[in-house]
């Protein structure tokens, strides 16, 4: 089993967004399902739950083309996390009891903190969208 820090969790990171294209998106966007179920069920990524809902989200309005104001790399970053965290085989296997989700949590971190002015951009557009829906 590979060691496990920061470090690696963000060059993980780095080379899960560099490999994402926009092919993946589709793959992505039909494995909601199973990532909102890792988050949900898995104390580790838990605690980043909210974060997910609201990345999951912009990632899907980019690709149903309602929210643009994003670089491909937000999004390439996003995705290439997204991925990661659901792949089992990864720096530490998620089939390991307890560490097994520890570099999920890690790499979705180094994603919030390498996107987290551009999702809360994000965040603030989606408000602002849904008060006027409401009016």
């Amino acid at each position: 089993m590979a060691s496990f820090s920061k470090e690696k969790a963000k060059e993980e990171f780095n080379k899960s967004r560099k490999n994402f294209s926009k092919d993946n998106l589709e793959n992505l966007m039909q494995k909601e399902d199973s990532l909102f179920s890792k988050f949900l069920n898995f104390d580790k990524l838990n605690e980043y739950y909210q974060d997910f809902i609201d990345l999951f989200s912009l990632v899907k309005d980019w690709y149903k083309g309602r929210y643009k104001d994003v670089p491909w790399m937000v999004i390439s970053s996003a995705g290439g996390a997204l991925l990661y965290v659901l792949s089992p085989i990864d720096l530490i296997p998620d089939f390991i009891p307890v560490i097994g989700y520890l570099d999920d949590a890690a790499v979705f971190a180094a994603c919030l903190k390498f996107i987290r002015k551009d999702l809360d951009k994000y965040r603030e557009w989606k408000h602002l969208d849904q008060t006027t829906e409401a009016v």
